[in-house]
């Protein structure tokens, strides 16, 4: 019993469909997850047909999925199923060695940085936004301060503690790359400063392929600034294609115009590489797939990588209850965007370091084939 290789039209199908309904699992499943923050949060992380991804767990949707896992064995396999059908074994990741770690000061590792799909680390260097506290000005999506408030993770991570991390999360469990992102601490470099001064420590410390991630500031020399420090590649996050959802759902961040982004992303390009500047796009958050796709050619034409992902409500913010997109919306947009990569020949693969190349969030990669 095997689930369908994932370069099939059906293994392509299955992927998208657990990212949109979600899987339903026991209290008694292990591995790792991702409950609130900042990241991809109310997720599990799986390893199905050879590929991890990201899949929702925690939200409302998830509870009702026609996906079911079985308790896992002591190898973390488990079975998958669909509306009492057995389709094949899916493994759940055992915790890495380094979130058994902790600095000399007693913070653990796994409150520095976080295991994101199979080889990725990750962390939210500042653990703040300016834009957060108040509802009017937030991403109506965004979790940042909840790991916070549980006591998850430390409002700001010291350069010296994310090298430390970095350097076991590379000789305990062969992390191949690591992700730098942040909340907005002002409107001037929107966190470029801090990412560098991270960036500069961690390469210093081990030889580890690194993304850092912002809004776009507004002086662009920072992007040279960001490279010369040691980042490989760069994500700005749209995070939805149209101006009018944007100011919609993060009338904070909608400041940044999706015009300005576009200027940021062309002065980016020459630095680091095409392909090498990445954005993120949350589908399901109002924008059409017309809107979503033209979008895409514009950044293609570019030169940066337009991932985009399934948005997954989480709990405890305005949008808990907004229903994610359909597996049909999915499958609409990233069949003719991954042939759209494949035709530019800008593939997840090449990509050195970040969301992209990691890919768990989204089964993007899988139609790039």
């Amino acid at each position: 019993m095997t689930v369908p290789t994932l370069g099939t039209i059906s293994g392509r199908k299955l992927l998208t469909d657990l990212q949109s309904f979600g899987l339903q699992i026991g209290d008694d499943i292990g591995g790792i997850a991702r409950k609130g923050g900042a990241g991809p949060s109310d997720h599990k992380t799986i390893t199905i047909a050879g590929q991890t991804i990201m899949v929702p767990v925690y939200t409302s949707g998830a509870r009702r999925s026609p996906f079911q896992a079985s308790p896992p064995d002591q190898r973390g396999a488990s079975t998958l199923v669909r509306e009492g059908q057995a389709l094949g074994t899916i493994h759940f990741p055992t915790a890495p060695r380094f979130y058994g770690l902790s600095t000399a000061d007693g913070v653990p590792y796994w409150k520095i940085a976080l295991l994101h799909g199979r080889d990725t680390l990750a962390t939210t260097v500042h653990q703040t936004c300016i834009r957060y506290a108040d509802r009017r000005t937030s991403c109506q999506f965004c979790a940042i301060g909840q790991s916070l408030e549980a006591d998850r993770t430390i409002a700001y991570k010291t350069p010296a503690q994310l090298a430390e991390v970095a350097k076991a999360a590379v000789e305990l469990d062969g992390v191949r790359d690591m992700v730098l992102t942040t909340g907005t601490p002002n409107v001037v470099d929107r966190g470029a400063a801090v990412l560098a001064e991270s960036a500069r420590a961690i390469k210093a410390a081990v030889d580890l392929p690194l993304q850092v991630q912002c809004e776009p500031p507004r002086d662009h020399s920072w992007f040279q600034r960001l490279r010369d420090a040691g980042a490989d590649s760069l994500g700005m996050h749209l995070e939805a294609a149209t101006q009018t959802v944007r100011e919609k759902i993060m009338p904070g961040k909608a400041t940044v115009s999706v015009d300005r982004y576009m200027d940021a992303f062309a002065s980016a390009v020459p630095i680091f590489g095409r392909g090498q500047v990445n954005t993120y796009i949350l589908a399901g958050l109002g924008d059409g797939v017309e809107d979503i796709l033209a979008l895409a050619e514009r950044l293609i034409a570019l030169g940066v990588y337009p991932f985009v992902v399934p948005f997954v409500p989480i709990s405890g913010t305005p949008l808990e209850n907004h229903a994610p997109p359909s597996s049909d919306f999915m499958k609409s947009v990233l069949a003719p965007l991954g042939r759209m990569l494949r035709e530019a020949n800008m593939k997840s693969t090449d990509i050195r370091a970040g969301c992209g190349r990691c890919g768990a969030c989204s089964s993007l990669s899988a139609y790039e084939q």
